[in-house]
């Protein structure tokens, strides 16, 4: 009979689970092998199996990170009207992150670096963003360079979403900030006969 195999995908996900929480609450260098294979209740040599060390661990964290926000993004429909798509876009964006804060800290938090001008893959967070732009500006109702939109997108919602996980905004505030900041950058960004229409739209209401 063979030995028990003790390195499966149980303690792998706890080593993921524990280093998430620990990457989210601790300063990087506090973050090493031992500590997070105690706090998963395993041995330092599972993480080097598994993950080849503490790079490829961390690494896990934030493929994880990435995949879960992409697949979240990538559920919102588009439908007809692509000012109502970004909105919900962002709208996904901000539920993710209240949902799942270490993993939104690790990926944003300085862990691991963040560019947000790189080169956009396949299962990037962005691209759900940058193809509603797209759609947006093809149809008249946005002006301007997809990825300077998203950007200036991406810098709002993450402010907000940034604030209200340090708790610095209470519910209700962070609901109305997120809404009208949104509008106001997308307001920013529509071609004339849009923006006209908005204006025209808010004075009547």
């Amino acid at each position: 009979m063979g030995r028990p195999r003790t390195n499966d995908e149980a303690v792998k996900e706890r080593l993921v689970v524990c280093a998430t929480e620990m990457l989210a609450t601790r300063p990087r260098e506090s973050v090493t092998v031992r500590a997070v294979a105690a706090a998963a209740e395993t041995s330092t040599t599972a993480v080097y199996s598994l993950f080849g060390g503490k790079d490829g661990l961390i690494g896990a964290v934030r493929d994880r990170a990435v995949a879960g926000l992409f697949q979240d993004v990538s559920a919102v429909p588009a439908s007809e009207d692509p000012l109502a798509d970004l909105h919900a876009l962002a709208l996904a964006y901000r539920r993710w992150g209240r949902g799942h804060r270490h993993l939104y800290t690790v990926l944003f938090g300085g862990v691991q670096s963040f560019d947000p001008s790189g080169e956009v893959g396949a299962d990037d967070p962005i691209r759900p963003l940058l193809t509603a732009i797209d759609r947006a500006v093809t149809a008249s109702v946005l002006a301007g360079e997809a990825k300077s939109i998203a950007l200036s997108m991406w810098a709002a919602m993450h402010g907000l979403v940034t604030l209200e996980l340090a708790g610095a905004l209470d519910a209700v505030t962070a609901d109305a900030a997120f809404g009208s900041t949104m509008q106001a950058v997308l307001r920013g960004w529509t071609t004339p006969a849009v923006f006209s229409g908005l204006r025209g739209a808010e004075a009547a209401s």
